[in-house]
């Protein structure tokens, strides 16, 4: 009896799994299917995040199998249920993740139907010619004295065929500051010779440092999801917490967002808020004007520009002194002294750029028409013959090219026209303020030109490619200022930012990668704890190959595992002085069923 409900209960969980599989074949199915009225189970792809990525690097689907949860369907749900298994009509579960974990002994028992229903050689199932399934992981609730966090299974594979399946143990513990429950690498090396009957291990390292935190750069930084950390691999590893050595791997993770007001660009942050407000009203009809400035209106800077205009008009039509447009300049980016020698102030703002730089304060409807009536009045008088550069495609640059010739044609300034008007010498400003740190800092390809600063496409595009440029920028200043990099190490950044916003919409979630010498910022975490690190123990190659890893890390590496934030300090002190990193401590540990 006892075989035929095990026969039985593998029999519905292949197909289950099997019917999972088929129908997330196109997409991955958003709901979880329930297996025997206790366990939900849903399949994770590429683009879903993959709860236990933190521990096994496979990067096929897999299948995630925790407790039910039960709801006011549940009933007519069990009554309906067809081969001990129904699809769960319900969302994904809305419990605390601590909720979800099943019973050790119960994820062992999915773990070896699995293990049997993948088996080729078990004949007398029927499922001899069972196609290879996704690995399989069962979240545990720890109440085991292991502290069994997850349990997988993943099959090893010849062709078609499923030679066996590599089984994994994952156990989490802490958080804690007593480095005497750390475990020593010595015997972790001969825990795993013993277990594996294995002569010769390799060790490889890893370890991940925050460079913001480290370059004393405020915790607000948080608040605008900025980070940027390192992580660093290694082949020997000679003891636990080792400082990565020089010759070592690394890539810098650079993840930011805009807005923070002590950015050096800020100013330059808030300029573009408003080209995309002004870009909104084309769009929907409705503009959000800032506040009215406390000092001089739009209106006023507009009529004393114009004034200035008129007085230095010469043959030469040269307007300004270098002082005057520097302050223009300075005016318009905000670029403290700090940053600008990474922000290199433009000396060639034309009259359309000038006009911005006053009427980006523009607080009304009514008062940009005012502007633009001012503007267009002095045009048509012969007031003012203002340069422009060439190639400005603007409508406002249009009329002025006119008025060099004595005609210019009616300009009907109602309706959306004056904002377009206004967006339009914006976007033609920002684009040649991002062009002229791009090109003449991080000194990258003009090639990017024809895709970032292109007036091919509609206004709303170009716009959005603006707001790719800003971030870009954003990214090249908090590396420059913050881990000072060169010219050296803003170029390949600057083509990898770049090759990712030609291929994809705006992202500020993204996170970049940057190979590095690990010297480039060894300054940074030489002295300081790192986020996560570990060690890998490895025997055997190839399908054969098992592992053993111990790891440390500041945040919980599993969702489930406890209720206890991460990233706090004890209050214990080292010396008097420094604090400790509370660490969670997590073991993989893997064995292998070999089929044939």
């Amino acid at each position: 009896m006892a075989a035929e409900r095990r026969r039985r209960a593998g029999g519905g969980l292949s197909g289950l799994l099997l019917r999972i599989r088929e129908e997330g074949k196109d997409s991955i199915p958003e709901h979880p299917y329930l297996y025997e009225t206790d366990v939900e189970i849903s399949l994770v792809g590429d683009s879903c995040k993959n709860p236990v990525e933190k521990f096994w690097n496979g990067s096929s689907a897999v299948y995630i199998l925790q407790k039910a949860t039960h709801n006011e369907e549940s009933n007519s749900m069990e009554e309906s249920r067809t081969d001990d298994a129904v699809y769960a009509s319900e969302a994904l579960p809305k419990e605390s993740p601590g909720a979800m974990a099943l019973s050790v002994g119960r994820a062992k028992q999915l773990i070896s139907l699995y293990t049997m229903v993948q088996n080729p050689n078990m004949s007398y199932l029927g499922m001899s010619d069972l196609a290879v399934l996704p690995p399989l992981w069962a979240r545990c609730d720890g109440c085991d004295p292991q502290h069994t966090c997850w349990i997988g299974a993943e099959p090893l594979k010849a062709g078609n065929k499923v030679t066996g399946l590599n089984i994994y143990t994952v156990s989490c513990d802490g958080p804690t500051a007593d480095k005497t429950r750390f475990a020593n690498l010595e015997e972790l090396k001969m825990e795993h010779k013993i277990r594996h009957h294995s002569s010769v291990v390799t060790t490889k390292g890893f370890a991940q440092y925050e460079l913001i935190a480290a370059a004393a750069v405020e915790d607000t930084t948080a608040e605008f999801g900025s980070n940027i950390c390192v992580d660093i691999t290694w082949n020997g590893v000679e003891k636990i917490l080792e400082t990565p050595p020089v010759i070592s791997a690394a890539t810098l993770n650079i993840a930011l967002e805009s807005g923070d007001p002590r950015s050096p660009v800020f100013q330059l942050y808030r300029e573009l808020q408003f080209l995309l407000a002004l870009a909104e009203g084309l769009k929907s009809g409705v503009t959000e004007w800032p506040e009215p400035s406390e000092s001089e209106s739009a209106l006023k800077l507009v009529q004393e520009f114009l004034t200035d205009l008129k007085k230095k008009l010469d043959g030469d039509c040269v307007f300004g002194s270098k002082n005057e447009t520097e302050k223009i300049k300075s005016d318009t980016a905000a670029v403290d002294s700090c940053i600008k020698s990474i922000f290199g102030e433009r000396g060639d703002l034309d009259f359309t750029e000038q006009l911005w730089c006053k009427m980006k304060s523009v607080s009304s409807y009514q008062e940009l028409i005012d502007c633009f009536t001012l503007v267009i009045k002095s045009l048509e008088c012969g007031e003012i013959q203002p340069w422009i550069h060439q190639g400005s495609s603007s409508f406002l640059s249009q009329l002025i090219q006119q008025s060099y010739h004595g005609k210019m044609e009616d300009v009907p300034l109602s309706d959306i026209t004056p904002i377009q008007m206004l967006l339009e010498i914006g976007l033609e400003k920002m684009k040649k303020d991002y062009v002229s740190f791009f090109i003449g800092k991080s000194r990258s390809s003009l090639l990017f030109q024809d895709y970032f600063i292109s007036t091919s496409v509609d206004l709303q595009e170009q716009v959005h490619r603006v707001q790719k440029l800003h971030h870009m920028l954003e990214i090249m200043v908090s590396c420059t200022g913050l881990l000072q990099f060169r010219h050296e190490n803003l170029f390949p950044l600057t083509q990898i930012c770049m090759k990712y916003y030609k291929e994809n919409p705006l992202d500020e979630k993204h996170v970049f990668q940057l190979p590095i010498r690990p010297a480039l910022v060894k300054k940074f975490y030489q002295n300081d704890n790192p986020e996560v690190w570990k060690v890998e123990i490895s025997s055997g190659h190839g399908q054969k190959e098992v592992k053993t890893t111990w790891q440390v890390s500041t945040n919980a590496p599993v969702e489930h595992g406890t209720s206890n934030n991460s990233g706090f300090f004890s209050d214990s002190t080292v010396n008097g002085s420094s604090e400790e990193r509370l660490y969670f401590i997590t073991m993989t540990q893997c064995s292998q069923v070999q089929f044939t």
